[in-house]
């Protein structure tokens, strides 16, 4: 198999390309995926804006892109994996397998673990913003017939929502408060209406945000800057913002013996904390990263309809426009889970 293919490189800060790649020739226990649909996630518009995600610094260039969907081009030769023209997801993590947290069933806290269009370690880990794509045949997740591929898009980012709703115990009967309505902190709204929370409070500094998380089960939704969240007394809350206000506010609207799930994630170094409550009040806390078995149940409740995630998707754009993709993404006050799409120039 000789062809070439587009993907979507960064770089360097603000240089974002569209390169012509050479498909290697696959192992016998790899497919090639044709990718048709990928969701830009906050870590893809790090690197575009500051050449970082995080700890994870740019050094080289890299194909973005881990939030991922497409179909079965080619078979893996050794017969493992789904048979071409079936509709996949991909795992992106690739944890060790051998250590204790991998031995464990954590491999989302695995220390060497790599991820698609990841820059934490040299070489980067290329990601899947690109027509084809290949992958270990283990890695795909075989998709229901009639699954709107689209929507499976948002598979990778539900999944992070669904661990971080686990990372809560059980949610059924309470009232949770979500800092943070982004495409992931909507998503978690969608998996505690499933999951038979009684109240779901949400806030976010923008409308539209919000009104995604009315549309998706939260039952009162609050700009920032009219919430008072020591009036909430919740049992849970979930912080998605990423901002030490956030977590504050989060703090805040805890009842006593609440439970408190750190999601969003700050940036690298000390912050500020509200720890003589925690103490004082008896909180717990739990922090949430990625995901690790969650796939195969979020896959399960998209296709049965149990779960409801059509409103996060507000915009699709042709990878050829990526541009203006990323700019919509970057503007939360209108836009959700943005969506690049593939497929339309391969050649041999």
């Amino acid at each position: 198999m000789n062809h070439t293919y587009r993907a979507l490189v960064i770089h360097a800060a603000g240089d974002l390309r569209i390169d012509q790649r050479e498909l290697p020739v696959p192992e016998p226990n790899q497919a090639v995926v044709a990718i048709t649909h990928g969701g830009i996630c906050g870590s893809d518009l790090h690197y575009l804006s500051h050449g970082a995600a995080g700890q994870s610094i740019l050094r080289e260039p890299m194909v973005l892109g881990h939030e991922v969907v497409g179909r079965v081009r080619s078979a893996a030769a050794d017969g493992s994996g789904p048979a071409v023209g079936t509709p996949v997801a991909i795992f992106p993590a690739t944890p060790c397998g051998h250590c204790r947290e991998c031995l464990a069933g954590n491999g989302n806290v695995c220390a060497t673990t790599t991820y698609l269009g990841s820059a934490a370690r040299t070489p980067h880990t290329d990601g899947a913003f690109a027509d084809l794509y290949t992958v270990t045949s283990d890695r795909l997740l075989p998709l229901p017939a009639g699954l709107d591929l689209r929507i499976a898009s948002l598979i990778e980012p539900a999944s992070v929502a669904w661990h971080a709703v686990s990372q809560a115990g059980s949610v059924h009967g309470k009232r949770v408060l979500v800092v943070g309505a982004g495409p992931i902190g909507s998503l978690v709204v969608a998996v505690l209406k499933r999951a038979g929370a009684a109240e779901i409070i949400v806030t976010d500094v923008f409308e539209r945000p919000l009104r995604v998380a009315a549309e998706l089960g939260a039952t009162s939704t609050y700009l920032a800057k009219d919430f008072h969240p020591e009036d909430v007394d919740a049992d849970i809350a979930i912080d998605s913002s990423g901002s030490a206000i956030g977590v504050a506010s989060a703090v805040r609207g805890l009842g006593r013996r609440g439970h408190l799930v750190l999601l969003g994630l700050l940036p690298a170094g000390e912050q500020p904390f509200l720890v003589s409550q925690v103490i004082t009040r008896e909180l717990t806390v739990a922090g949430s990263f990625r995901f690790h078995g969650e796939m195969p149940a979020v896959i399960g409740a998209l296709a049965d309809g149990s779960l409801q995630v059509d409103p996060v998707v507000s915009h699709a754009y042709p990878v050829a426009d990526a541009h203006e993709a990323f700019a919509m993404a970057r503007d939360s006050a209108a836009s959700g889970k943005v969506l690049l799409t593939f497929g339309a120039s391969v050649s041999a």
